[in-house]
């Protein structure tokens, strides 16, 4: 699991960097994630990680998110190298579990992922992934609320298992589908709470298959 005071401790080194013989605090943290000191100090309290401010100081500081979230180690400041892959991080998309949501746009931040991360979840296949945000419960224990997921979009057979995006005309959703006898498509959930959606063939593309994801705590 992670802890979100270790990742503190990391983001201050970072930081440290810029400011050479100046302690840094928890709040020069904050800052540098633009989250009021208030807000972070109960986000720490309860080990709840800002995923979405961190990749976003990530993208921007070009380091890689392995390091943060996967405990690799490497060069946190080093150059962008065959060594990593970049991945397309809609911040604002929300794949959703339980209801529509958005559909992808042009609005994206780039963010560097190790290549034994990348390798780890998708193989010696395809490493151009894309990364969104999982909205809503109907997928746990599988994937939690507000956890983010990577997207493989040269996966869409949906014949093979796996959860995969699909967007319908209800918006984009993120779940295991299946195709039935009389033709219609299933969307399927994980959480028994949600029954099976039933929608036409013709109403759904496939946007991508789910390769990997970092859960919300």
């Amino acid at each position: 699991m992670l802890v979100l005071s270790e990742v503190i401790d990391k983001l201050k080194d970072i930081i440290s960097e810029s400011r050479v013989g100046k302690k840094v605090f928890d709040k020069d943290v904050a800052d540098a994630l633009n989250i009021p000191q208030a807000t972070f100090a109960t986000m720490k309290k309860r080990n709840s990680i800002p995923y979405e401010e961190i990749l976003e100081f990530c993208a921007i500081k070009k380091i890689s998110v392995n390091w943060l979230f996967f405990d690799q180690a490497v060069d946190m400041l080093k150059a962008e190298t065959e060594k990593f892959f970049q991945v397309h991080y809609f911040a604002d998309i929300r794949a959703s579990a339980g209801g529509g949501a958005e559909v992808f746009d042009e609005n994206y931040e780039t963010i560097s992922v190790d290549e034994k991360i990348m390798h780890n979840m998708v193989g010696m296949g395809n490493t151009e992934l894309e990364a969104i945000h999982v909205d809503g419960e109907s997928m746990e224990p599988t994937l939690q609320d507000g956890s983010i997921v990577f997207v493989d979009r040269t996966q869409t057979d949906i014949d093979k298992n796996g959860i995969f995006i699909a967007s319908t005309t209800g918006g984009l959703f993120i779940k295991r589908i299946q195709r039935r006898p009389d033709g219609m498509i299933d969307l399927i959930s994980d959480n028994s709470m949600y029954p099976p959606q039933a929608v036409a063939a013709d109403e759904v593309t496939i946007v991508g298959k789910v390769v990997g994801n970092i859960e919300s705590l």
